[in-house]
C-alpha cells in the first residue's frame, strides 16, 4: 500500500493554445499533488471516482506512468467524468468547469477502501475535494476520520473555489475538516476569505487553534509560513521566470508531504517544496512542469 494517499477528483482539461486550439490533458488539484509527490520519490495512491469513459480511462493511464497505485479509483457506470476548459481573457486565466453530476462528485462515505486508508502514512484531501457534492463532503470527513482513527495523518489544502459553493458554508465545512487535519496547508488569498484575517500570523494562530500541528501558508511572491505550536519560520520564494503558475500551489502540497515524509522537518520541506513549485512555473500546465527530485535538488544546490 501507498504511504501517501490524496482524494479528490481530477478532471479531463482543454487548454486554449495560443492558435486558438485546445489540448487535452488531465488535472485535478488532488491529483496533481499526488503526481508531484510521486516525482519526489514518494509511494503514493490515488482515491476517487471516475467515469466508464475515454476520459476517465485516460485520467487512469496518467496516474500509472506516473507511479501511482490507482487501487482506490472506482469507475462509475452512469456518470461521466468531470472536464473544464482554460480560455485566457484580460485578468489570465479563466476556468469553465463541467462537472455537476460526475462520478466524483457522487463519492459516498460507504464506497471508500477502508484497507487503503488505514495503512497509509498521510492522507491528503483539499476543500474542492468536498466542494463538489455534499455526499463528496461526508466521504472526505469519514475518510479522514479513518485516517486518524488508524494512526495515519492527515494533510488539508484549503483551495477555495467560491464557484463551488458560498463562502459561508465553504468557511464552516474546510473549518470544520481543519479540526480533523495535522497539516494545514491553506493559500493567503482563501485564508483572508476564509478567516476575514489578513496578518499572515494570526492566520497562522487561526489554523494551528483549530488543531493542525503544522501550517504552511503560501503567500505568493512572499513565500511560505511555516508554524508549528513551537516554532515559525517564513520561506522566502525563488525567483524565476514564471510562464504558468496553474498547480504551483498542488505542486507545492505534494513536494512538502513527500519531503515531510522523508525528513519528519516541515520546515526543511517547505523550503523544497517552495523550490518545486517556482520550477513548475516554468512551464505550461498543471501536470507536465512538475519537477523530479533530481531536477529540485540541483536547483537548490545552484543556490546554496
Amino acid at each position: 500500500m501507498a504511504d501517501i494517499i490524496a482524494l479528490g477528483e481530477p478532471m479531463a482539461e482543454f487548454a486554449e493554445e495560443t492558435d486558438g486550439r485546445f489540448h487535452q490533458r488531465v488535472a485535478g488539484d488532488t491529483m496533481n499533488a499526488a503526481v508531484s509527490a510521486a516525482r519526489q520519490g514518494a509511494s503514493v495512491g490515488y482515491m476517487t471516482a471516475l467515469g466508464s469513459d475515454r476520459f476517465g480511462d485516460r485520467i487512469i493511464e496518467k496516474l500509472s506512468e506516473e507511479g501511482v497505485d490507482t487501487t482506490g479509483v472506482m469507475r462509475n457506470l452512469s456518470a461521466p467524468t468531470g472536464l473544464y476548459f482554460i480560455t485566457y481573457g484580460p485578468d489570465g486565466h479563466e476556468f469553465s468547469y463541467y462537472r455537476h453530476g460526475s462520478a466524483a462528485s457522487l463519492m459516498r462515505a460507504d464506497e471508500v477502501n477502508a484497507e487503503v486508508l488505514q495503512t497509509c502514512r498521510i492522507f491528503h484531501v483539499s476543500g474542492i475535494s468536498q466542494a463538489i457534492s455534499t455526499t463528496a463532503r461526508d466521504t472526505v470527513l469519514a475518510a479522514m476520520t479513518l485516517v486518524q482513527e488508524a494512526g495515519g495523518l492527515v494533510s488539508y489544502d484549503t483551495n477555495l473555489r467560491l464557484k463551488l459553493w458560498e463562502l459561508e458554508t465553504a468557511r464552516d465545512t474546510i473549518h470544520n475538516a481543519l479540526t480533523l487535519a495535522d497539516v494545514a496547508l491553506p493559500g493567503l488569498d482563501d485564508a483572508e476569505q476564509l478567516t476575514g484575517k489578513s496578518d499572515p500570523d494570526a492566520i497562522a494562530d487561526f489554523y494551528l487553534g483549530l488543531g493542525p500541528r503544522i501550517v504552511a501558508l503560501t503567500m505568493g511572491k512572499d513565500g511560505v509560513l511555516v508554524a508549528t505550536p513551537d516554532r515559525r519560520e517564513r520561506i522566502p520564494t525563488f525567483p524565476v521566470d514564471a510562464i504558468d503558475a496553474s498547480g504551483a500551489g498542488d505542486c507545492f502540497d505534494g513536494a512538502f508531504l513527500a519531503e515531510f515524509l522523508a525528513t519528519d522537518d516541515p520546515f526543511r520541506a517547505a523550503r523544497y517544496a517552495a523550490a518545486a513549485a517556482a520550477l513548475s512555473t516554468q512551464g505550461h500546465g498543471a501536470l507536465d512542469p512538475i519537477p523530479k527530485r533530481s531536477t529540485v535538488e540541483k536547483f537548490l544546490k545552484e543556490r546554496g
